[in-house]
């Protein structure tokens, strides 16, 4: 067990992750998010919360719609929270698909399509957006939503890009983890729509698609694609490891372990943990690495060698629970070394919200508080998650 000194250290953080949520980020994106002209959300948003773009990408736009609606269920019902999630939703309602109700990945600034709806994850958190917002709005047309995009969702699971997919068919077939990792948690933010026994059913196949087909026995590391039986796949694709995905999954396991009682599951995701922060950590600078090679070639990302915020906030996280669940002083000893790391490098000690990239040096790479993929999302899901773990 984690020695008592080192355990009150932690649990006396609670506290502080619970106010940055409340104090800091959440006022942030509240004073300079909202387009309150054409609805919605900028996210574009410089170190002091200038926009700098006006695009709006669905992913953030769910994205922020969950944040909101979930903080004002879970943490405290403000009025001011409550009309900001509806900001997003009335938005993303009446400009977000397309006819067959496949969400679209970018929209302009008054809601004209930019990019067309090719990646399945601006469905996944449009499904999550109206889910939650079901549950503090409880309007029938918003269940509908999220209902339509879940069953949308699990019928192009297959070829999630369909007739925007750019791999030739048939020549070397991958399976892909983003959408598998994701399921993890969507079934359950959809269960007050769904119903306890569906997602109950659930449950078991997406443990094995993630635990079973993407984990390899040999290396215990996580692979983000696979061939179709779940073999290994000697290509630039089929070598690569992120290692945030893998942290990020491993916490979404835990809570799916312990909502059925399965304490060797939740072993199996701490351990997997333990093996990803071991080979993702820089030995030179610290922080955890984007992507690597699992044979240690080069990887074909460019950005390999950053260190990117969501990778850090999951990765704390993900040590949290597996501290809470079991005990582990090797999970509590990762929280120290990430947390002092990540408010370290990833907090702005001038202006609220985060940094989100860093060089391999631990040096802010991009002074941007929100961007094209970072938005009200990971940083407050995360610090949510964080304090409420530290305080039970």
């Amino acid at each position: 067990m984690v020695a008592s000194n080192t355990q009150e250290k932690i649990e006396n953080l609670a506290g502080l992750y619970r106010d940055e949520l409340t104090n800091a980020i959440l006022p942030f994106w509240l004073q300079h998010s909202p387009d309150r002209a054409h609805g919605g959300y900028y996210t574009c948003l410089g170190r002091d919360g200038k926009v700098f773009d006006t695009d709006k990408f669905i992913w953030l736009q769910g994205r922020e719609v969950w944040c909101f609606s979930y903080m004002y269920a879970q943490v405290e019902p403000r009025p001011e929270w409550k009309e900001m999630a509806l900001l997003g939703a009335d938005f993303l309602e009446k400009y977000g698909r397309d006819a067959d109700g496949n969400w679209y990945f970018s929209l302009t600034e008054d809601g004209r399509p930019l990019v067309q709806p090719y990646n399945i994850f601006s469905d996944c958190f449009a499904c999550m957006a109206f889910a939650a917002l079901y549950r503090i709005v409880p309007e029938d047309r918003y269940r509908q939503i999220a209902l339509d995009t879940f069953e949308n969702i699990l019928a192009r699971q297959s070829n999630w890009k369909g007739t925007y997919n750019k791999a030739y068919p048939g020549t070397r077939p991958l399976r892909n983890f983003s959408l598998p990792m994701i399921l993890c948690n969507l079934a359950l933010e959809m269960e007050g729509i769904l119903g306890k026994d569906r997602v109950d059913a659930m449950i078991p196949g997406v443990i094995h698609e993630v635990m079973d087909i993407f984990l390899q026995p040999d290396s215990g590391l996580v692979l983000e694609n696979v061939a179709p039986d779940g073999s290994f796949v000697d290509s630039f694709e089929g070598r690569l490891l992120n290692p945030g995905h893998t942290l990020e999954a491993m916490w979404f396991i835990m809570d799916l372990a312990k909502r059925i009682g399965d304490d060797g599951l939740i072993d199996r995701a701490r351990d997997v943990m333990l093996r990803t922060l071991e080979k993702g950590w820089d030995p030179e600078y610290g922080g955890i690495l984007y992507f690597l090679d699992i044979k240690g070639h080069p990887p074909q990302q460019l950005e390999w060698d950053q260190k990117l915020w969501w990778v850090h906030v999951e990765a704390l996280v993900a040590m949290a629970k597996a501290w809470k669940y079991t005990g582990d002083e090797r999970c509590a000893e990762w929280f120290r070394i990430l947390h002092d790391y990540s408010w370290k490098h990833f907090r702005d000690p001038e202006h609220p919200e985060w940094f989100g990239y860093l060089n391999r040096r631990g040096e802010v790479l991009l002074p941007l508080k929100g961007g094209k993929w970072k938005g009200c999302f990971h940083v407050p899901r995360s610090l949510y998650q964080i304090w409420k773990t530290l305080e039970s």
